[in-house]
């Protein structure tokens, strides 16, 4: 039987929330089904929760089921020279980045460092540095709460794009991702993003391993507070708050004629231009260490938005929302925001925080 009135707060990583109305883990994949069941049967609604790094959790809470996913266990099979990789939704993402690393393995080096779980992975479409799991996941063994079925999706039925997926996107709440399987092999590992290429070479190390690199992404995290530490106030946050922006190459030129100065970016292809969210909101007038009561911006990084001690959701999202309204009144941009927003209802922040554009 579900637990009731359960503190979510403790299990988010932003360290704001409510409690659950009803609570319950699910150990096996076996697990789920029962309680989508008890969800059906009284009409609740039901979330489900990983390793809440990616969450703002609604002052009120949840007023339903909370489903915490601890399904563990990780194997390793050789595949034709591949090595094939299935981990557990409930095993933490850089204890798997971990172990795959240390046996040589490229494909998620430049993901170390990211808290979470497995299974938030490909909601999400984690990425960092040059990689994205898109690239390296085989398949998603998930419970479909429509046919009320364990099921198994190949990576190119899971509607992979920039931070998103079928997931996340017109299928949100219908499928419990239960364990994915990561297609991994030995090789060069990815360090041609600039961050880490100048890592490196401050290190000299002119041919890194797979373990350089993730040593690297680690330090660069760390600098910037993007890797969980209880000591650390500036890491109690969702890791960044925004996504950066893909923009048209005009955009970009209009951008840079606002700001005085060139605007950064990536070329995504098809005239189209990726800036950095951090570069919009420091020129918005938004610069690290800005303080709003018990929230703020981190002193280490422009995207990660704090819990300074004793935030509410409230604050979080009157601090989100006056970044993005910031950006889009100088630039014309509207940031889209990375976390999910759990148990708020109709609230207008939310609202204006998830429009796509004014």
């Amino acid at each position: 039987m579900p637990r009731e009135r359960v503190p979510l707060e403790p299990l988010g990583t932003l360290g704001v929330g409510g409690a659950a109305r009803w609570f319950v883990r699910a150990t096996r994949a076996e697990d789920v089904a029962p309680a989508h069941r008890w969800c059906e049967e009284r009409r609740v609604p039901m979330f489900v929760l990983g390793g809440g790094s990616n969450l703002v959790i609604a002052d009120q809470g949840f007023d339903g089921l909370v489903l915490q996913i601890g399904l563990l266990g990780t194997t390793m099979t050789a595949a034709s020279g591949d090595t094939l990789v299935t981990a557990g939704a409930g095993e933490t993402w850089d204890g798997l980045v971990h172990a795959v690393v240390a046996r040589g393995l490229a494909g998620v080096e430049c993901l170390s460092g990211i808290p979470g779980t497995v299974g938030g992975t490909p909601i999400q479409n984690v990425g960092a540095y040059g990689q994205e799991v898109a690239n390296t996941i085989e398949r998603v063994t998930v419970f479909d709460r429509v046919q009320q079925a364990l099921r198994s999706l190949d990576a190119e039925d899971c509607g992979f794009s920039y931070r998103l997926s079928r997931f996340k996107a017109h299928d949100a709440g219908r499928f419990v991702v239960c364990d994915v399987t990561f297609r991994l092999r030995p090789g060069t590992p990815t360090s041609t993003y600039a961050d880490v290429a100048a890592h490196l070479q401050r290190a000299d190390i002119s041919r890194p391993s797979v373990e350089d690199v993730r040593q690297a992404v680690l330090a660069i995290r760390r600098l910037k507070g993007m890797v969980l530490d209880e000591g650390d106030s500036d890491s109690r946050s969702v890791g960044s708050f925004f996504m950066n922006p893909v923009v048209a190459e005009a955009d970009r030129e209009r951008i840079a004629s606002i700001a005085g100065e060139p605007a950064p970016g990536f070329a995504t292809g098809e005239g189209r231009v990726k800036i950095p969210a951090a570069w919009l909101i420091e020129r918005s007038g938004f610069r690290k260490g800005h303080t709003d009561g018990a929230v703020g911006i981190s002193t280490k990084h422009p995207l990660a938005l704090v819990n300074r001690g004793g935030a509410t959701a409230a604050d979080v999202l009157r601090l989100a929302t006056a970044v993005k309204r910031g950006v889009a009144d100088r630039f014309g941009v509207w940031l889209r925001p990375e976390p999910v927003f759990v148990g708020f209802g109709s609230n207008q922040d939310v609202e204006f925080l998830t429009k796509a554009q004014g």
